[in-house]
This record gives structure tokens, C-alpha cells and sequence, in this order.
């Protein structure tokens, strides 16, 4: 598997197989945002029982994710935040309402119980992910409980607290000169495109409902600013878009990203409510036409990471995210589903697939003719594989070793070697934010600048200076003993030149 540049050629038949890495903690489906609340970890649980009845887990590669700790979150997040994050309860959150307020946590974002160690483990399974393919152990790394891309650097948004998908890019940088990340949720990637709305080293694209739509963000017009001019892309689609128009979007976009930009490494956010019947989405696409965005992507043959994100029709979720797992690894799943503990959910058809539905769709062709000619424009703007030199980049993440956990966790660590992050970087001058924000700034080519895309700085300048690597990584899970840890691969590591963490 050539990590260098990335090959952005397709590399034949999508049955070749892939080494798969599937992260997944035991406990994610137990938190719970409460009753009432569309999203549903329990649902990561669903799909994983159907993994395990369809016989595809002996296929992976199965991980238990290192669960992230403060340092390895603070490489984005504000320290105030992550700490707010570990210390509030539902018993303490009334006596911190103006924090409640101050990182827009209680409504859409509501403390439960365990609310921190849920950031910790999702966050964990993506770093992790980004950690394997680093050290060319798997072809792609799957995160089904990840993918949460509203969070911003000092606030939870759109259901999601911490942004696993920014720290798993800035992991990646560690090792690629570019990294991709696209975006199939219904909802725009904002988090993510805001926080490298600057740099040439990362290009998001997202595929979105647009127009009095949460989160209101991804105009066409929104392109990316000064270095990243052109690297951020906004697909705005309107309800109703089904599998054919979509992938006349998809599909010439993307095949065009690959060669113009020709990542080393792709990011896949798999959000499951662009799919017909979504409890809060609006889009007509069948889990085989959400699947061929995975299918595409993988043709490809370049390092990727398959991530969640949002999906509020459960059951269709784990339907999704089951065939999807089986696109990756290169294995038709049999429609008939299997029998398992939650086989009540998926009836009265007991199918994988479900049918799209009858409703109109509002992309015409006109549409989608003229939001792919302008896109394909603003690609032909770009230079071919922008030549972006390597700064001096931090030591690689390590893989722990079987006996890790029984160590103290702080003596693994300088205390003062990462916490310095916001100390170190540098904004945009206060003079150009204020020229920007007052004057409602044009920018090279006469478009309106968005303020808030300025907060993204601050991913950017941490892949100029990253701080010194964590070492999220992941424990093996035998389906028997679910904290046993497989040395499988980890001897490599030593012949590679990496050594064991003391």
C-alpha cells in the first residue's frame, strides 16, 4: 500500500479484499442522552450484534478503542471545555448554568451520566483508527460510534462534544502530507470545515441539505480562505435527492478531488440520516446508494478511516452501517437477516434493505448540472497535489502494549508536554479578523468571507506545530474476553523502529 502521496487510481474490482480494523467498545450502547432525544448510542450496539450474526467480525481485525485522555482531546479543544466536559454531572449542572451556556451544553447537548468517558471512547476509536493506518496495519479503519463533526473547539453542537474527526486528521497529518475528508451526513460538516478552513493540508467536502436546515452553514460559496482558498467544498442538495442524483454529484466531484488533490489518507463520515425514512432527514437515498459512497471511496486504494455520525431511524442505522462494514471488507451480505437479540426491530420484512420512498424530488437537473460545473471550476483552480513541506512533526503515536493499562497512566507522560497547545498558536491578527467580521470582507475573488469560519484557525496551526503525539490507540477484543488485549501486529511495531512506551 503505497502512504506516500496516495494513489488515486482505482485499483480494480471492489471485491479485492482490505485489511479492517473495527473499533468498538461493549459499553457505548449503554449511554444515554435521555428519553426522548433522537440520538441513540444504542445503536452502535444494534449494528455491531449484526456484524457478529452475519459472520463478518472474523473478517477484522476487532479493537476495543484506548479511550482519549484530556491531553489527546486538548490537541483541539480548549482545556476550559475539556475540563467543564469531565467534571459536569446531572447532579452538578445546576449550579453551572452560565458554563452550561458558555459551551452550549443542555438542550440539544444534554449532560448524562458518563458523558465524559463517552467523549473518551468514541474520540478514542477514531484516533485509534487514524494510529493503525499511520502504522500501516490495516487498509481501512472503521469507527461506527464516531464521526460527531458539528463539535467545535470550545463548544458542543448538534449533538456531538467532542470533534473525534478533527483529532483523527491531525493524527493522520502526522504521516501524510494531505489528508480528505468527506462528508455524507445530511447535516453540513461544519466543525470539521471550520476548524481547517485555512490550510492547503486538509480538503473537507460535504454533501448537504441546505436551506433553513441545521446547522445553516456549506454555501457553494464557501471555499476555503487564504491557503485553503478552494480547499473546503460545499455540495448544497435540497430534499428528496435519491441515489441516481446523488452519485451525479458524487461521483465526478470526488473522482476529480482524488486526482487534483491526491490525498495520502481519506476520512469517511458515514452519517446515516441522508438515508430514506430518516427520522429528522429529508433525503430519498437507499442504503446501497449511501453504500456506494463508501464502495467508491475504497476503490480508490488509499488509506481510509470510516466513521458514524448521525442516523435516527436506528434500525435502518445498523442496517447501513452492517452493509457498509461488508463493502469495506469486499463481502456481499445476504439480505435475509439473520436471528439476534434485537431481530423485533428490523420487522415485518426482517431485510438488510429496505425501499426508498415515493417522495418528490426537489434536485433537478438543472441543479445538479450547475452545482457540479461550479465545483468542477473551483477544482480546476487548484494546483495538482499542492507541495506542502513536512514541519518538524511530532513523534508518532505508539501502539500500548498488552500490560499498559496496569501502568499509572500520568507516569506514561511528560505532565507538561502537550498542555502548552493554545500558548503556541498563532490567530489571524486581530486588525484582518476585525477588517473581516466589520466590513462583511470579500475575499480574493469578491465572495463573502463567513466570520465564524475564522474560530477554524486553530486546527491549522496545530498542523504547523502539533503537539507531542498521544498514544490513543486500541486493545484488541476477543469476543469471549472482551479486555484481553491481542499482541497481534504489535511485534512489527519493534521492526519497525518503533519501541515499547515506559
Amino acid at each position: 500500500m503505497d502512504n506516500g502521496g496516495g494513489n488515486s487510481l482505482p485499483s480494480g474490482p471492489d471485491g479485492v479484499k482490505r485489511k479492517v480494523c473495527y473499533f468498538y467498545d461493549p459499553e457505548v450502547g449503554n449511554y444515554y442522552y435521555g428519553q426522548g432525544h433522537p440520538m441513540k448510542p444504542h445503536r452502535i450496539r444494534m449494528t455491531h450484534a449484526l456484524l457478529a450474526h452475519y459472520g463478518l467480525l472474523q473478517h477484522m481485525q476487532v479493537l476495543k478503542p484506548f479511550p482519549a485522555r484530556d491531553r489527546d482531546l486538548c490537541r483541539f479543544h480548549a482545556d476550559d471545555y475539556v475540563n467543564f466536559l469531565r467534571n459536569i454531572t446531572p447532579e452538578t449542572q445546576q449550579d453551572q448554568l452560565r458554563q452550561l451556556k458558555r459551551f452550549n451544553v443542555g438542550e440539544d447537548c444534554p449532560v448524562f451520566d458518563g458523558l465524559y468517558s463517552f467523549c473518551q471512547t468514541y474520540a478514542g476509536g477514531s484516533v485509534g483508527g487514524a494510529v493503525k493506518l499511520n502504522h500501516h496495519l490495516c487498509d481501512i479503519a472503521i469507527n461506527w460510534a464516531g464521526g460527531l463533526h458539528h463539535a467545535k473547539k470550545c463548544e458542543a453542537s448538534g449533538f456531538c462534544y467532542v470533534n473525534d474527526i478533527v483529532l483523527a486528521i491531525l493524527e493522520l497529518l502526522k504521516q501524510h502530507e494531505r489528508v480528505l475528508y468527506v462528508d455524507i451526513d445530511i447535516h453540513h460538516g461544519d466543525g470539521v470545515e471550520e476548524a481547517f478552513y485555512t490550510t492547503d493540508r486538509v480538503m473537507t467536502v460535504s454533501f448537504h441539505k441546505f436551506g433553513d436546515y441545521f446547522p445553516g452553514t456549506g454555501d457553494i460559496r464557501d471555499t476555503g480562505y487564504s491557503k485553503g482558498k478552494y480547499y473546503s467544498l460545499n455540495v448544497p442538495l435540497d430534499d428528496g435527492i435519491d441515489d441516481e442524483s446523488y452519485h451525479s454529484l458524487f461521483k465526478p466531484i470526488i473522482g476529480k478531488v482524488m486526482e487534483v488533490f491526491r490525498p495520502g489518507a481519506v476520512v469517511l463520515q458515514c452519517g446515516a440520516d441522508s438515508l430514506s425514512g430518516d427520522r429528522l432527514g429529508c433525503f430519498n437515498l437507499s442504503i446501497k446508494g449511501h453504500a456506494d459512497c463508501v464502495r467508491f471511496m475504497r476503490s480508490f486504494n488509499v488509506p481510509l478511516l470510516l466513521l458514524g455520525g448521525g442516523g435516527y431511524t436506528i434500525r435502518n442505522v445498523a442496517r447501513c452501517w452492517c452493509y457498509e462494514t461488508g463493502v469495506a471488507l469486499g463481502v456481499e451480505v445476504d439480505d435475509k437477516m439473520p436471528q439476534h437479540e434485537y431481530y423485533e426491530y428490523f420487522g415485518p420484512d426482517y431485510t438488510l434493505h429496505v425501499a426508498p420512498s415515493n417522495m418528490e424530488n426537489k434536485n433537478t437537473r438543472q441543479m445538479l448540472e450547475d452545482i457540479r460545473s461550479k465545483l468542477l471550476e473551483n477544482l480546476s483552480k487548484l494546483q495538482h497535489a499542492p507541495s506542502v513541506p513536512f514541519q518538524e512533526r511530532p513523534p508518532d503515536t505508539e501502539i500500548p502494549e498488552a500490560d499498559e493499562d496496569k501502568e499509572d497512566a500520568d507516569e506514561r507522560w511528560d505532565r507538561d508536554s502537550d498542555m502548552e497547545i493554545d500558548d503556541e498558536q498563532k490567530i489571524l491578527p486581530s486588525r484582518v479578523r476585525r477588517q473581516l467580521i466589520e466590513s462583511d470582507a470579500k475575499d480574493q475573488d469578491g465572495q463573502k468571507v463567513n466570520p465564524d469560519h475564522l474560530r477554524g484557525t486553530d486546527a491549522v496551526e496545530e498542523i504547523a506545530a502539533p503537539a507531542k503525539a498521544s498514544d490513543v490507540s486500541a486493545m484488541a477484543i476477543d469476543e469471549q474476553q472482551p479486555t484481553k488485549v491481542e499482541q497481534d501486529n504489535l511485534s512489527k511495531l519493534s521492526d519497525q523502529g518503533y519501541h515499547k512506551i515506559t
